[in-house]
This record gives C-alpha cells, sequence and structure tokens, in this order.
C-alpha cells in the first residue's frame, strides 16, 4: 500500500516539484483582496506583556488573499483532488480579548489531481466583522457570533462553528460567506463546533449549551442536512462543554467545572476586562453522562469522576459493556492563575452495566488537537494524530511537531520539523480502504521566513516528515479545526 500511494505521488512529482518562485494573481477575488502578498518577515522575540494571541504564529493578518501558481516542493499524491480548509481566530478589528474571541476566518486551498489551483483565506462575515465592531457588544448567541472555530463538510454544506451561536454556510467554490445556517428554522439552540458524522447512518449529531437553560440541547440531522431530533439535557449550570463522542450506540457528553461567570460575560462586553467569562469551579463536580444514540435527555445517565478539563476527545467505541473513550485531559482550566495548560492523553472506561469508571493515563506527552480517519468515528480504531505543545518555548501553547499514537499498544511517533517550523492540527485524507491508509494535511508556519506551507505527510510513517508541501507567501496564523471537502 505505501509503494503505490509513492508510486501516485510521484506521478505528479515531476512537474510540481521544478515549480519555483511563483506568483499571485487574481481568481475572483473580492474588493480589497490584495494580489501579489510577499513573504513576511521572521517576528520580534515574544513579548510577555502582550497576549500570546497577538504575536508569533497566533498573530492575525490583515488582509483576504488570493493565490494561484503556487509553488510545490517535493511529490504531492496525484489523487489529492477536493479542498483543504481551516477556521480561527483572527480579529479583522483591534486586538481579540482572547485567542478564542477574534473573528472566524478560512484558510482553503483547492487541489486537482495533486496540484494546487489556489489558497484563499476570508473573514466569515457575521455580524461582527460587518460591522466591523472589533469584538462582541452582547454575549453572542443565533447569528451574532464570530464562527471561528471549526469547519465541516455535511449534506453538501460547507458550515462554519462557533462556541455558540448557529453556523454558518460558505461556498466551496471561492470560501464566500453564504449566510448563518439555522436548519431551515429548526435549530432555536446554539450549535457548539464539534459536530460527529455517523459513518454508517451519514447522521450528523451535534449539541448545543447556553449560558441560560436549556444548558445543553442534543440535536440530530439526517444525511441530507435535515434536523430531525432535538432533545433537552438536564444539567445544574452553564458550563464549557466544548466537545461530546459518540459510539455505534451511544453519547458521550462531559459536564466538567468550568462555568459561565455572567458577571464577567458583562465585563468582557462592554470592554471592562479581557478575561474569558469561565471560572473553574471544582465545587460543581465533574461527570459523563452516557445515553443512546438518537435518544432523549430523560435517558442520559452519569458517573461522578475527579475535577478536570477537556477540550477535545478522540474518539470513543463500545467494548462489550464498556464505552471507551480516548480524550486530552487537562488538570484544570481557565483558573485565577493560569488561562489554558496543556493536556495529556487518557484512557476513560464507563462499565455501563454497573456505571462504574476507570481512568487510565497514556504517557505525559503535552498534545492535543487530535484527529482521526474519520471513517471509524464512533468505532474501535487504532490511529490518532495530534498536535505537540513545546512547553520550552518562551511563547505559551508554542505548536511543535506532529505526533502520531497507536491506540491499541500506546505507541507513538513523531515528525518534529525544522527549528521554527510550527505545525497546525492535520487532517485526514483517505486514499485507500484501510483505517489510516491515506494523507495528513496542515499548515506549518515557518518562523525563518514569516510564512506557511501547507504539509502533506503518509498517515502510517509520519516520522518520516514531509512527502511535499505546497509553498505559501503568506503567513496563516495558528488556529483551530479543519476539514477536507471532496471534489
Amino acid at each position: 500500500m505505501l509503494e503505490r500511494r509513492q508510486f501516485l505521488g510521484l506521478l505528479a512529482a515531476a512537474a510540481a516539484a521544478t515549480a519555483v518562485g511563483g506568483c499571485a494573481s487574481e481568481v475572483g477575488a473580492p474588493p480589497g483582496t490584495t494580489v501579489g502578498a510577499t513573504p513576511g518577515t521572521p517576528p520580534p522575540p515574544f513579548d510577555p506583556s502582550r497576549g500570546y494571541w497577538m504575536q508569533g504564529g497566533f498573530a492575525p493578518v490583515a488582509e483576504e488573499v488570493t493565490l494561484t501558481d503556487l509553488p510545490v516542493r517535493g511529490a504531492l499524491p496525484s489523487t489529492l483532488s477536493g479542498l483543504y480548509v481551516r477556521n480561527g481566530s483572527n480579529p479583522k478589528v483591534g486586538d481579540s480579548p482572547h485567542w478564542f474571541l477574534g473573528d472566524g476566518m478560512v484558510h482553503g486551498v483547492q487541489f486537482e489531481g495533486g496540484r494546487p489551483v489556489w489558497y484563499r483565506n476570508r473573514w466569515v462575515r457575521t455580524p461582527f466583522v460587518e460591522e466591523g465592531l472589533g469584538g462582541l457588544d452582547a454575549p453572542p448567541g443565533g447569528a451574532r457570533n464570530q464562527s471561528n472555530v471549526s469547519i465541516g463538510w455535511h449534506g453538501g454544506r460547507l458550515l462554519t462553528m462557533g462556541e455558540v451561536g448557529w453556523p454558518y454556510e460558505l461556498s466551496p467554490e471561492d470560501l464566500s460567506t453564504v449566510g448563518a445556517h439555522d436548519f431551515a428554522g429548526k435549530l432555536t439552540t446554539a450549535m457548539t463546533a464539534h459536530p460527529k458524522i455517523d459513518p454508517a447512518t451519514g447522521e450528523l449529531h451535534f449539541f448545543g449549551y447556553g449560558f441560560v437553560p436549556p444548558f445543553l440541547t442534543y440535536h440530530v440531522a439526517d444525511a441530507s442536512g435535515a434536523l430531525v431530533h432535538s432533545s433537552e439535557i438536564p444539567i445544574q449550570a452553564s458550563t464549557m462543554i466544548h466537545d461530546f463522542a459518540i459510539t455505534d450506540r451511544d453519547v458521550v457528553f462531559w459536564d466538567l467545572p468550568v462555568l459561565f461567570d455572567l458577571q464577567a460575560g458583562i465585563q468582557m462586553v462592554t470592554g471592562a476586562t479581557g478575561a474569558m467569562p469561565y471560572r473553574w469551579t471544582p465545587a460543581n463536580g465533574a461527570r459523563l453522562g452516557v445515553m443512546p444514540l438518537g435518544g432523549t435527555g430523560e435517558q442520559i445517565r452519569w458517573v461522578e469522576i475527579d475535577p478536570c478539563y477537556v477540550f477535545h476527545g478522540t474518539n470513543a467505541f463500545r467494548d462489550g459493556d464498556d464505552v471507551v473513550l480516548d480524550v486530552c485531559r487537562l488538570e484544570h482550566a481557565f483558573t485565577e492563575t493560569e488561562d489554558l495548560g496543556v493536556s495529556t492523553p487518557h484512557r476513560w472506561r464507563i462499565d455501563t452495566s454497573t456505571m462504574a469508571f476507570t481512568d487510565e493515563p497514556r504517557g505525559d506527552l503535552p498534545m492535543d488537537l487530535p484527529a482521526i480517519d474519520r471513517r471509524v468515528a464512533g468505532r474501535p480504531y487504532r490511529h490518532g494524530w495530534y498536535v505537540e505543545v513545546d512547553e520550552a518555548a518562551a511563547q505559551p501553547l508554542e505548536l511543535a511537531g506532529i505526533r502520531w499514537m497507536d491506540h491499541d499498544s500506546g505507541e507513538t511517533a513523531a515528525w518534529r520539523p525544522d527549528a521554527g517550523v510550527h505545525a497546525n492540527e492535520v487532517v485526514f485524507v483517505p486514499e485507500d480502504d484501510g483505517e489510516g491508509e491515506g494523507w495528513l494535511l496542515t499548515y506549518a508556519y515557518d518562523a525563518n521566513r514569516g510564512a506557511s506551507d501547507l504539509v502533506v505527510l503518509d498517515a502510517t510513517d509520519v516520522a518520516a516528515g514531509p512527502v511535499g508541501a505546497v509553498e505559501l507567501p503568506v503567513r496563516v496564523p495558528y488556529g483551530f479545526h479543519g476539514t477536507w471537502v471532496p471534489a
């Protein structure tokens, strides 16, 4: 299989690898687009008096660009045909008060037969962008949200999602904003950024949490994208629930002690403080809930666990009576002295016959932003890919390389880029039928030249490093989550 994929990549490499320099040209660029962007310059040293999210690889970019004639280094697989696109936080006006609170901006590269056709970056045209607010003027909700966390493809729609509020539909042709999407008026709560597609049915399972009741609501959309089921999940407070998990028969929620602080929220939208309106509140307890896939809130069963926090789960699956859940676990988050810490991999088990819980640490490597082969979402699986964090760096949450983990054995291997190069979250693109047989795509920021590459890795041999890369003459800021839209 490796030889076959390498051969397919080499078919496209001859012409691509000889491309040098490249130039930027306009491809349906909207008013205000800058064409012919030049490479950036290396960043200045980290300034601890400023927010880390406004400098270095996190720093926002100021312009939308459309670039073609993109040079390629190495050998891109000739089978890559589709759109790789990733969302992130990029304030359009002024400084954002937190990494999580900038305006949504997507960065995409379109491929045809292994050839990069264009790169575009576009703000999601939310009211905050259109009105030039440079921040929030009220607690976000509905169409008034920054839609800055993730992006997904389902039911023929390309949707960006934020922490709260409705998603926004974008055109996959040019990344322009179609508008807020409320599932034909049926979505009356928020939609958070980590929906799950059941590979057996094509159904989209997702949830939204609120600052006021209902604090948590579960939803299902059918394979065509129509919302067909909603059910409130009773919880006692507005907790920050960023992600959840499914198996082939279960939904798993984690209700952990990061609570919305109303007073801090008022101060944030009035500009009185830049603090996130969430507080570490271990007295509220921590618990995991399991309910039937497609079920109702009355069917959920909870198990208490030690206080901790999880932004991202990797995957979940059934092992007999056990629900097995792999997560990136933090000791705490949003404390008085620390905003975001680093997470390490843990395997949780819930015995659904007794609701007994076990927690197995799976190493102490600091990593998060997990990715899997989404064809095995909710099923037993082996492969996971993560972004490592460089804890020795001067800048907090400095991204490093990509680490593969074998979730059967616990074995790991990593691509650690050259000094000054920082990889973002990967997206898996299938090549063959077996789990993990495909490619990993990610943006990698090269601080040495102040610009980024779109890097392609062999998902089965991450440690070998990139098989090829698209050289961009612009910088793609560190962001959050992406997707692949097949041609």
